[in-house]
């Protein structure tokens, strides 16, 4: 009976030594895993972080163009006001221009009653 109480304790002990190795194999698999993830959250971390680096930086540069078109939108208002300004003065020069037409022929009207042989203007 002893030498078969020390094949049970032989496979107890192999059997408790197995399951204490599947055990240790599993906890070192999972410890591996989660410094993967450990590395994998630092990288992501950092990959943000420089992302928020080139946010702040597009920020600024947004700011330094909106300062611009502020500058821009003064000069846009002054090309506005001297583009009416020519509209304007196109109007009157095609009413003089009609009113020298008008006078023209007044003029050539004229002068063909009082010199009816001379060439015309």
């Amino acid at each position: 009976m002893a030498d078969g109480r020390d094949d049970l304790a032989e496979s107890l002990q192999n059997l408790f030594t197995s399951v204490s190795s599947m055990v240790k194999s599993e906890l070192q698999g999972t410890s591996n895993q989660l410094d993967l993830l450990e590395k994998m959250n630092r990288r992501v971390a950092s990959e943000y972080e420089d992302m928020g680096d080139v946010a702040a930086g597009l920020r600024v540069f947004a700011e330094q163009m909106k300062s611009k078109s502020g500058g821009l939108d003064e000069f846009v208002g002054q090309m506005d006001a001297i583009e009416k300004q020519v509209s304007e003065f196109e109007a009157v020069i095609s009413v003089l221009d009609r009113y020298v037409s008008v006078l023209e022929s007044k003029i050539r009207a004229e002068s063909r009653h009082r010199h009816p042989s001379s060439p015309s203007l």
